[in-house]
């Protein structure tokens, strides 16, 4: 299928309001002046924590436990996260150091 001129500027406009509506819409909603709705700052404290949650729940739903290697690798990289967030308290640094660890241990130790 191919995209008329018309039909690609209507697609470039809409996506370009659709994101100026989505950076510009908190700030227009909660001014800083104004302390936000306590449901807001609650869900602020507790969903990065639920996030953080979803995705080792979504990491680990295809790992078999009774074949080798028995999610080793997974559990392996999530210590290093832990250990690494620990010591450090940078989430960039957990995150990258528990991927690049579990590319290793996937690609070179139980390959």
């Amino acid at each position: 299928m191919h995209l008329g001129p018309l039909q690609s500027v209507v697609i470039i406009l809409a996506t370009a309001a659709g994101i100026q509506l989505t950076r510009w819409l908190p700030f227009l909603l909660f001014p800083e002046k104004k302390e936000p709705p306590r449901v807001i700052l609650y869900l602020g404290k507790v969903l990065p924590a639920a996030m953080m949650g979803l995705l080792v729940v979504y990491c680990l739903k295809d790992v078999s436990w009774t074949a080798a290697p028995h999610g080793a690798p997974e559990l392996l990289a999530i210590l290093a996260v832990v250990v690494l967030h620990r010591w450090k308290g940078n989430v960039l640094l957990s995150i990258a150091g528990g991927t690049a660890l579990y590319m290793l241990l996937v690609q070179a130790v139980f390959a």
